[in-house]
């Protein structure tokens, strides 16, 4: 029972050295049910960063037409990274949070 605690808090603290390929391996490998769980849900957390990325090149495409113009800051842009940062800041303390759960 330790060994699975383990594997889970390794799945939710993967994303600082695995990204979301390690609760993917483990997803599949791993036999128990709560395992499974927790790393199906690392993995979709760790996803949700790799969401807000065509926006962002979306963004900057848009503004790249308003920018050149001279019509000021690419306004579309700079709030597209500002939410990917606060998006990615977030994800990263619910995995360090899920996983020291996990193993307490």
């Amino acid at each position: 029972m330790e060994t699975n605690k383990v594997l889970s808090a390794l799945c939710y603290f993967s994303i600082f050295f695995a990204g979301f390929l390690f609760p993917l391996i483990v997803y599949f490998v791993s036999d128990d049910q709560y395992v499974k769980k927790d790393a199906k849900a690392a993995f979709l957390s760790h996803l949700l960063p790799v969401i807000v990325v065509p926006f962002i090149i979306a963004g900057v495409f848009m503004d790249i037409g308003v920018f050149a113009s001279g019509a000021g800051l690419p306004v579309f842009t700079v709030i597209m990274i500002g939410l990917a940062i606060l998006l990615s800041v977030v994800v990263v303390m619910w995995n360090v949070y899920k996983g020291i759960k996990v193993l307490l």
